[in-house]
């Protein structure tokens, strides 16, 4: 059962808010904030659904509590209603450029309030049912490849902002168009499916993103994580996809369907190269400099992913020293 709508009431009137959580009581869960700078931080604790904001307050009047919302980009669709008592164009006008999506005159009419909080609250229900289609992969239901560039952009910005490291992991299923071929399109699809929720249940902790990069392979984000850690969370995947004892008659590496995965890092505190992991198959180059921009990380993890290929599939691997252009991948990838 879907949780209740979270109505924000932003109001320095007791009176109003009282008036205001009695009519939407059956709409939604009302919460309020008595002021400007309560109502933003309740903003950002609670992520309320819809707003309902008085135009004139002391302090921080609610033309600068929507402006402050709405500059944030987490918050800058979220539907804000004027409520006041004015009813001057200059001042709708205002409200509605600031990014407010309604204007609800005193004194309220209830079946008035009702309908136009419904009304938004439907137009929100299906923006953000777009918005996740838009950001899903149609197949398999993870992180499309749209929605992996942005994600990999964030994460490279923030890491070299904060000199913090962010690992990208690179993943292709070991002969898979000879899966296809042998057990045909739909087992396919029902294969990538498979994979895609073992990598997603392992990948849970916050800001890790899981992505079908595209055809067979696929692609996963580790913020504030360090080559060590990625290269042993790699092989936890690895293991996973494993244990789901898929058979794969046609595979040179086993009777079941495998993975190969290479492994990149940004670190900017650290210059040296390890060779601590068991699936370390060469010097493990680890990026240093955020100059040429999250690219970087893709093309080294490709070539991760092309030496755990050459070294015979079926295991993790970081790249081995040398250009960022990859050479062809083994037949049969």
């Amino acid at each position: 059962m879907a949780a209740p709508p979270r109505l924000l009431v932003v109001d320095d009137d007791i009176g109003t808010i009282r008036l205001l959580s009695s009519i939407l009581k059956d709409v939604g869960e009302v919460f309020f904030a008595a002021s400007g700078t309560d109502a933003i931080t309740m903003v950002r604790d609670q992520r309320p659904d819809l707003i309902l904001l008085d135009a004139e307050m002391p302090g921080m009047d609610g033309f600068a509590v929507c402006a402050a919302i709405k500059s944030d980009p987490n918050f800058a669709d979220l539907p804000i209603l004027f409520v006041t008592a004015h009813t001057d164009v200059e001042i709708e006008t205002t409200a509605l450029e600031l990014g407010a999506v309604d204007f609800i005159t005193k004194p309220l009419s209830p079946a008035i309030v009702k309908a136009r909080v419904k009304t938004h609250l439907a137009l929100k229900q299906r923006t953000d049912e777009l918005l996740r289609l838009a950001s899903v992969d149609g197949l398999t239901g993870i992180a499309n490849r749209r929605t992996f560039d942005t994600s990999l952009d964030h994460e490279w910005r923030r890491a070299c902002r904060s000199k913090s490291p962010v690992s990208l992991l690179m993943i292709d299923v070991d002969y898979f168009k000879r899966f296809n071929d042998h057990y045909g399109h739909q087992a396919g699809d029902e294969c990538l499916r498979a994979i895609a929720s073992t990598l997603a249940d392992i990948s849970q902790r916050p800001g890790e993103v899981v992505a079908r990069y595209g055809g067979e392979e696929f692609a996963v984000i580790l913020p504030a994580c360090d080559r060590a850690t990625a290269m042993k969370f790699a092989e936890k995947l690895r293991a996973g996809v494993a244990d789901l004892h898929i058979p794969h008659v046609a595979s040179d590496v086993s009777t079941e369907v495998t993975i190969s995965i290479g492994v990149a890092s940004l670190m900017l505190d650290c210059v040296t190269f390890g060779t601590d992991h068991p699936g370390w198959t060469g010097p493990c180059p680890t990026v240093h400099t955020c100059r040429d921009g999250s690219m970087t990380l893709i093309a080294v993890a490709d070539r991760a992913l092309y030496e755990a290929k050459r070294a015979g599939r079926n295991r993790v691997a970081c790249a081995a020293v040398m250009d960022a252009a990859s050479s062809p991948a083994p037949a049969d990838a």
